[in-house]
C-alpha cells in the first residue's frame, strides 16, 4: 500500500492539484517574493506543500467562504495574466501565479464550483435550485418575447430623446 499524506486523507477527494507560485507575506530582499508550491484543492481545504513529495503541508486553510478571482494586478511582468487571488473577509488573502492564463482560469473556476457546492451543502436548498433552473428557462423564453416586442422600445427611447433636446432650445 502506498503511503497517503495525512492531510489529503482526512480532507476528502482532491479536486485539483499542481504547481503554483505563491506570494510570500514577507518578501525577502534577496529571494523572490514568489515561491513555487505544490498546491492541492480538496472538497474542504486548500493545502500547499514545498513540493509534490512533501508529506506535511507548509500551510493549509479551509476554502469555505473564500472567493477566487483572476487578478492581473498582482504582477508587472509577462505572467500577470496567470495570477489569481483567494480572498476572505477578515482573513488573510492568498496570491498565486499559475503556469498559464488558462490554468489560472481553471483554478478559479474549480474553486468557484466547489464554493457553490459548499454553500448548497450548508444550507439545504435543493428544491430552490430546481426552481432557479425553471426560472432560467422562463427568462430565456421572456427574452425571446422581448425581441418580438423590441420594436416598441426604440420608439419610446426616441421620444425620451426628443424631450431632452426640446429642453435646450438655445442650441
Amino acid at each position: 500500500l502506498e503511503e497517503i499524506p495525512w492531510p489529503v486523507q482526512d480532507s476528502g477527494n482532491i479536486l485539483k492539484q499542481g504547481y503554483l507560485e505563491k506570494r510570500s507575506r514577507e518578501p525577502s530582499f534577496f529571494g523572490s517574493e514568489w515561491h513555487k508550491r505544490w498546491c492541492v484543492l480538496t472538497q474542504r481545504n486548500f493545502l500547499y506543500y514545498t513540493n509534490e513529495k512533501s508529506k506535511q503541508p507548509k500551510g493549509s486553510f479551509p476554502i469555505e467562504r473564500y472567493q477566487a478571482r483572476l487578478d492581473p494586478q498582482l504582477r508587472k511582468d509577462s505572467r500577470k495574466k496567470c495570477c489569481f487571488q483567494l480572498l476572505c473577509p477578515g482573513k488573510r488573502s492568498y496570491e498565486f501565479t499559475a503556469p498559464s492564463p488558462a490554468e489560472a482560469q481553471d483554478w478559479v473556476e474549480q474553486i468557484r464550483f466547489l464554493l457553490r457546492d459548499l454553500s448548497s451543502l450548508t444550507i439545504p436548498c435543493e428544491e430552490e435550485e430546481e426552481e432557479e433552473e425553471l426560472s432560467k428557462d422562463r427568462d430565456s423564453s421572456d427574452s425571446m418575447d422581448n425581441s418580438q416586442n423590441s420594436t416598441l422600445n426604440p420608439e419610446e427611447l426616441e421620444l425620451e430623446g426628443d424631450d431632452i433636446y426640446e429642453v435646450l432650445p438655445g442650441e
